[in-house]
């Protein structure tokens, strides 16, 4: 009744209440004002900056040693000697000393500042009678800097009370390290800078619960949080999570909070040092709540709605109020007792509806300052939700704030008005303890610790890293082999195998008719049925699958099944009365000794079929017809799937003379001269070779590109010591690969805190297409996390980075071997043609080629480097192993009989 008796009282509260439609405008105005700080091209008009700080993890509870901190205070220069013992950082000892800063050395020269700074590090070292081992130091340097690395900052401009000459756009760590060595202090090394928003959040990171966000909001206001590191487009090649300074102090310089501005808050501007500036921190900072209180009980007397019985000059002299007094009059029990006590101080005689009044405005700005600053943390806890593709996401947010200390009801307004503005995020808001020193000693142990780490993983992945010499070597190899392989004495010495195909041309667009295919190459096995013809090629096809009882069993009983499975599927395409020519795609090892006849030399993929290794597979599957009375069949040509692939490709590339699989296996074939092919009669014309290039390496000419992970693999393999170059390449093997790392990586404690991961012993546990989906662009690292979590893997956001970089070098070698065989391939095309410049088209196929989101692009730049006089295109296939063999088979009828049409 007291309040509403009184409408200036009445208006004065009204104002400085921000209901929850605006905040979700202050919110709004917060996400768009944090997307420019983030984006290069806004970045330079941007109100909040968002600076990067490259700090790039949070504590993991795992550090440990002597640090150094010293930190640049107002008045004085704190330094520390903070000890970690790697126990989740409970308890870290903490020695300091505090050292006042002279007058004039605040404006004076630069050099003399960072000298005293140093002095006083070698003061607080002789007292401490610290050992000579090398000491890291943490830089707490409260200025605003332009950073560019964790240890390389430049001061943009000074502010609370220093103008140091010769020190604006320097490099301030660089300063402090030459000073220190003045000192001879040489074992003193400048390892990381920081503010104290950053070392909130790291003093509140504790084992298992990362904090991920921190406020600040004392004499200045700022904030910082953990962010997607793709979206801080001010950093170049970043990945994984980088800590941003937010510097949301000068949220709303651009005018954006006008509407919540009262007249109470333009005085306090108008009488700042820096008017317009700063504006959101005038609003919520603690340096300016009492000056807001002033200057509305200023207004309130002045218009007799307070102090009717006091000489009201007394407020006239600012600064007679202090946010100290604001906190305690606004408390709950002591308030009033409190209001009557500060007001009679300063020569007023309130009455008991004055005290009351006075307590309501107090209250009334420390709880606006709340629910601003809880609509600015909502902006930033919405902007990580989405940014990591979350719908829900609970994250602890570290807190150093006097009003927050002071205040019974400044956090719960903070937490619930959170809550309201972001439905999607749980905040939990933990007291920093000390956060610019303990904070500062976090930061640079973190840095050392991920350093330590960094040098083990290089250390690790070094030999699957292949330079530029290394890739040229094993073109020159790959050349050298299939050059013994084309060589009729020298065939039996080459790991490549350069099987003749007799097919010896590619489509050239006149083939037409219908045609029959068979594509027998894993567990499934397709029957098709292609029409060729003028508007295009016309497919229809069935698959059926060949039990493992069959793939096992006899050869008679398997070669039996594929022929009642041919018989039933021209049985439903209305074909029995027709002979067809049929394309025969069987992808296993085979010596062909006609376009018809291909002896079988060793099964793989599970097959075992007794009675067919070293006989005619077509002769196979004619037999079988014949016992099963199928008399229409008519095979005309039996390849494997890398031909069928060049030659799907053919048909709509007349230029592609080069087969390429990078799927479960990989192989190539392509159209070589025939005078170069000994193995085979005759000088004219082309013939498409069949490399076998997964052989590679058999014979040892590999062996040094083969590392020790490669060995474990191979140990565990059917075939060990075969197939060598496809046990890199291929996607049947990479994700092993990348599982042996893993386990390395762990052993070493550099991965999941190197705890026991009994889930990725198994083998084949990490499949390719992990590697795949983990090198996606843009994938957010959550979604890293959730597909190690199905496998058991409990993972950092670290860890969900390191594994990530496990996964892109791996199949980055397997891109890069790949274009290096390619590479052989391309340049011997060039020179049997005798041109300075090659153009050639190569049809590619394959699970890896197709679903990896990099393999591709990776594969042509290596290319490109190591084949410079070859313009090469490559084309995907589509279903070269169905159409690819029709179109064989209609190439072959084409040839045999040019005026009929079958």
């Amino acid at each position: 009744p007291a309040l509403t008796a009184c409408p200036q009282v009445q208006r004065a509260l009204l104002a400085l209440t921000v209901p929850l439609e605006t905040l979700q405008v202050v919110k709004s105005c917060m996400l768009q004002a944090m997307r420019k700080g983030l984006s290069r091209q806004m970045h330079a008009q941007a109100n909040v900056r968002m600076l990067p700080t490259y700090i790039c993890s949070v504590p993991d509870g795992t550090e440990k040693g002597d640090l150094l901190v010293v930190e640049l205070c107002q008045s004085h220069v704190r330094t520390l000697r903070v000890t970690l013992s790697g126990n989740g950082n409970q308890s870290p000892e903490v020695m300091y000393k505090i050292f006042d800063i002279p007058g004039d050395i605040k404006q004076g020269k630069g050099e003399a500042l960072f000298d005293f700074i140093a002095q006083c590090v070698r003061q607080f070292l002789a007292g401490i009678s610290s050992p000579q081992q090398r000491l890291p130091l943490g830089f707490v340097f409260p200025f605003s800097c332009r950073q560019t690395g964790l240890d390389k900052a430049e001061l943009i401009c000074w502010s609370k009370g220093f103008s140091c000459s010769d020190v604006e756009g320097k490099d301030v760590v660089q300063l402090l390290q030459s000073a220190i060595n003045k000192q001879e202090l040489c074992h003193v090394d400048v390892i990381a800078l920081m503010n104290d928003t950053v070392g909130t959040m790291m003093t509140c990171s504790m084992e298992g619960e990362p904090c991920e966000v921190a406020l600040v909001m004392g004499e200045h206001t700022s904030s910082c949080f953990m962010a997607e590191a793709q979206q801080v487009e001010m950093v170049e090649k970043a990945s994984g999570q980088m800590c941003v300074n937010t510097e949301w102090g000068c949220f709303g310089d651009d005018g954006s909070l006008s509407d919540i501005l009262t007249p109470y808050d333009q005085c306090v501007d108008q009488e700042s040092v820096n008017p317009g500036e700063k504006r959101f921190e005038k609003l919520v900072g603690s340096l300016y709540l009492g000056e807001i209180v002033w200057h509305v009980l200023t207004a309130l007397a002045t218009e007799k709605a307070l102090f009717i019985r006091s000489n009201i000059d007394v407020l006239r002299t600012k600064d007679v109020l202090t946010t100290q007094h604001v906190l305690e009059i606004s408390n709950s029990e002591e308030g009033m007792a409190k209001a009557r006590s500060t007001l009679e101080a300063l020569g007023l005689q309130p009455s008991e509806q004055d005290c009351c009044r006075v307590q309501q405005i107090c209250r009334a700005v420390v709880s606006r300052a709340a629910a601003l600053g809880a609509a600015a943390l909502a902006a930033i806890l919405s902007h990580m939700c989405q940014s990591r593709e979350l719908e829900q996401m609970v994250v602890n947010v570290g807190v150093d704030s006097k009003l927050y200390r002071g205040h019974s009801r400044f956090g719960e307004i903070l937490q619930s008005v959170t809550g309201l503005l972001a439905p999607e995020c749980k905040a939990i808001l933990l007291p920093s303890v000390d956060g610019t020193g303990r904070g500062a000693a976090m930061v640079t142990a973190v840095a050392l610790r991920l350093a330590a780490q960094r040098r083990e993983v290089e250390q690790l992945l070094a030999p699957l890293r292949l330079s530029r010499a290394d890739l040229e070597r094993v073109q020159a190899l790959m050349r050298r082999e299939m050059e013994l392989g084309l060589g009729r004495e020298s065939n039996a010495d080459s790991s490549v195998r350069m099987l003749p195909t007799y097919v010896r041309s590619t489509p050239d667009g006149t083939e037409r008719g219908e045609f029959l295919a068979l594509d027998l190459g894993g567990t499934n096995f397709r029957v098709l049925v292609v029409r060729v013809a003028q508007d295009g090629i016309h497919m229809a096809s069935e698959i059926y699958v060949i039990p493992t009882t069959v793939m096992q069993g006899t050869g008679e009983a398997l070669f039996d099944h594929i022929i009642e499975c041919i018989m039933d599927f021209q049985l439903k395409q209305n074909l029995m009365d027709q002979i067809l020519p049929l394309g025969f795609t069987f992808s296993f090892p085979c010596q062909q000794l006609g376009l018809d006849k291909a002896v079988l030399l060793s099964w793989t993929k599970g097959f075992s079929a007794s009675g067919c290794v070293g006989q005619d597979v077509v002769h196979l599957l004619r037999e079988a017809a014949q016992r099963k009375q199928h008399l229409g069949l008519k095979v005309v040509a039996v390849v494997n799937d890398t031909v069928g692939t060049m030659m799907s490709c053919g048909y709509e590339d007349p230029k592609c003379e080069i087969g390429l699989i990078v799927g479960t296996g990989t192989n190539a074939c392509y159209m070589e001269e025939m005078e170069n092919v000994g193995t085979v009669e005759g000088e004219q014309g082309r013939m498409c070779i069949n490399m076998e290039w997964g052989a590679f390496g058999d014979n040892g000419c590999l062996d040094d590109f083969f590392t020790n992970f490669d060995q474990l693999v191979d140990e565990k393999t059917i075939n060990m010591g075969k197939q060598r170059f496809e046990k890199l390449i291929s996607g049947m093997y990479l994700g092993e690969i990348v599982r042996h790392v893993l386990l390395a990586l762990v052993e070493k404690q550099v991965l999941f805190r190197g705890k026991p991961c009994p889930k990725l012993q198994t083998k084949d546990i990490f499949q390719t297409k992990f590697l795949s989906t983990i090198e996606t662009d843009g994938l957010a690292l959550q979604k890293v996390r959730a597909i190690l979590q199905d496998l058991d893997l409990q993972a950092s956001f670290e860890d969900s980075i390191l594994v990530r970089e496990v996964c892109q070098t791996v199949s980055l070698r397997a891109a890069q071997l790949c274009a290096a065989g390619l590479a052989a391939v391309v340049e011997k095309m060039r020179e049997n043609q005798g041109l300075a410049r090659l153009s050639v088209t190569v049809g590619v196929d394959g699970t890896l080629y197709k679903m990896h989101p990099h393999f591709s692009q990776n594969l042509q730049k290596m290319l490109r480097d190591l084949a410079p006089n070859c313009t090469v295109t490559l084309l995907q296939s589509e279903d070269g192993s169905g159409k690819g063999a029709a179109l064989v088979a209609a190439v072959a009828w084409r040839e045999a009989e040019p005026q009929g049409q079958p």
